[in-house]
């Protein structure tokens, strides 16, 4: 792997290429030596594990979908990788309007549906469920991935910023603030996100929004469901986890979160960090907890199917180390077009209106990478 300037690689990305970037590192792949894809994702683990040693960078990156049972992950081997620290700040790119905008479902049956939601949780005894809506942007000319891409590195609109290919000559691109999990050899950590508020452009309001979000019931009972399964599922592979008593207030530009850092230390080092977020995909934070019946309520309230959205996007290397991200705050990009994604988890308290704001607050992470105020 070749050590570079991190701007360059940014500079350089094309469609089709991966990039991954970090507060600690940018990841640059190019060209495919090998394709794995399949809907067992132990077994697919498993198989790019015994392939990274031979392969030519060593390393391995992709997406895993949201339902894994329904669509494949989709891992590719690189022909050539660059690595570099973060992306220093450079000027915005422009990028051209889309001729065409349209929200799906239209917001008053998304707030529908999270009323619906909110009655079903308490009749089939759900904890929490998290429901998504899409904007489907349609564009005359080729969408400007990677001019989107420096945008949402330049604003540093989360901690995990990607571009990866998926099946169908599509891409996934988008910023997201939640580490599903990094491994870094004995050493794993997750981080997951749970709660929400907006960012505001008042001091005031701003400072407002974060501690109310902070002292929220609602919101902490969320966020407490969440670092329960997270924990309750790493704790098999690990000899001992660290476990914060309450969550922290995390900040994009664009929201405002409660999240936990969860570490610990792996009993067995021949777990790797594919095979782990494997067995915590998909989280509470996207989905909903029981895990099979919130994710058959989405099926059933959703009008679309979420594809690759609120899955996850990562690499590993030869070693079984990697880093593992929740792909929110993304949209699935093909030549003329972007289906964007925001969703938000509903508990018995939720307010329908506010969850309609809250997706459109979350949806302003590549609108404003676009330059778009919708």
């Amino acid at each position: 792997m070749d050590v570079v300037d991190a701007r360059e690689l940014l500079e350089e990305f094309t469609p089709g290429d991966y990039f991954f970037g970090t507060p600690r590192r940018t990841i640059h792949g190019s060209g495919s030596a090998d394709t794995f894809t399949g809907t067992d994702v132990v077994a697919l683990s498993e198989a790019v594990s015994a392939a990274l040693p031979a392969s030519p960078a060593s390393l391995a990156v992709g997406v895993l979908p949201f339902d894994t049972a329904a669509a494949p992950g989709h891992i590719v081997l690189p022909q050539s990788v660059r690595i570099a620290g973060p992306v220093q700040p450079s000027p915005r790119k422009a990028v051209g309007a889309p001729s065409s905008v349209r929200a799906v479902p239209e917001p008053v049956r998304h707030v529908e549906a999270v009323a619906r939601a909110v009655k079903i949780l308490s009749e089939r005894g759900l904890r929490k469920v998290v429901l998504a809506r899409a904007l489907d942007l349609e564009f005359d000319e080729t969408v400007p991935v990677q001019a989107i891409l420096h945008n949402l590195v330049a604003d540093k609109a989360g901690a995990y910023t990607f571009a990866a290919s998926l099946p169908g000559e599509r891409m996934l691109l988008g910023a997201t603030p939640e580490l599903l999990l990094s491994r870094s050899g004995g050493q794993v950590v997750s981080h997951p996100h749970a709660g929400s508020a907006p960012r505001s452009a008042d001091p005031v309001t701003d400072r407002e929004n974060g501690e109310t979000l902070a002292a929220s019931k609602k919101d902490h009972i969320e966020h407490a469901v969440l670092t329960e399964a997270i924990v309750e599922t790493l704790r098999p592979f690990c000899r001992r986890l660290e476990v914060p008593r309450e969550p922290s207030l995390v900040s994009t530009p664009t929201m405002w979160h409660l999240g936990t850092r969860v570490s610990g230390e792996l009993v067995d080092r021949d777990v790797t960090a594919l095979r782990l977020a494997a067995a915590l995909h998909p989280t509470p934070a996207i989905c909903g907890t029981p895990t099979d019946a919130a994710r058959e309520l989405v099926g059933e309230l959703e009008p679309f199917d979420r594809g690759y959205y609120a899955g996850a996007v990562g690499w590993m290397d030869a070693n079984g180390d990697g880093e593992w991200a929740v792909s929110i705050r993304c949209a699935e990009v093909a030549e003329h077009s972007m289906r964007l994604y925001a969703g938000g988890g509903i508990v018995p308290a939720s307010d329908p209106k506010a969850e309609l704001d809250e997706t459109s607050a979350k949806f302003q992470t590549l609108l404003r990478a676009m330059g778009l105020d919708l």
